[in-house]
């Protein structure tokens, strides 16, 4: 049944601290299991770190909205398969997906990295891709260079 409509951003409240519903998309991609909680205090302590950090600087969330707008992909790799053969063919991003890309390589970046507790992983990986570094933004670059070097199959997206 592809192509149903949902509600699930009606459906989405503002997260309680900072009334942003990004964030809360952002603490719902964090979430293990169902643990809520544990996912609002990981990402309100990574919040805090940042805040800590910045003093007097921009707010967590400006950095926070920062990093989510620096790891959003402008163009992706699909496959096609044409006459037999497949082809990696670049695509723009719709909106949506973007964001979601954005959540899940910083939160892949933050989890990737061991030896410390989750909160300052995040925090750390958060700011970085504020200031265009780090593992996530790195990846959004790969995908952009192989976007580029697909780009002779562009006549391919349809």
């Amino acid at each position: 049944m592809s192509g149903r409509i949902t509600h699930a951003d009606e459906q989405l409240r503002p997260d309680p601290k900072y009334g942003n519903k990004v964030l809360s998309r952002f603490i719902n991609c964090v979430m293990y299991d169902g643990k809520k909680a544990t996912a609002q205090r990981i990402v309100y302590a990574a919040l805090d770190l940042i805040e800590e950090r910045t003093k007097g600087e921009p707010a967590a969330i400006k950095v926070f909205e920062k990093a989510i707008s620096n790891v959003k992909p402008d163009v992706e790799v699909r496959s096609k398969r044409v006459g037999g053969a497949n082809y990696q063919v670049p695509m723009q991003v719709k909106p949506k997906r973007r964001q979601s890309l954005a959540f899940r390589w910083i939160i892949d970046a933050a989890r990737s990295e061991k030896g410390k507790p989750f909160a300052l992983r995040l925090a750390k990986e958060l700011f970085e891709a504020s200031n265009g570094e780090g593992k996530a933004v790195n990846t959004r670059e790969q995908t952009h260079r192989m976007a580029e070097a697909n780009k002779a199959f562009a006549h391919y997206a349809w």
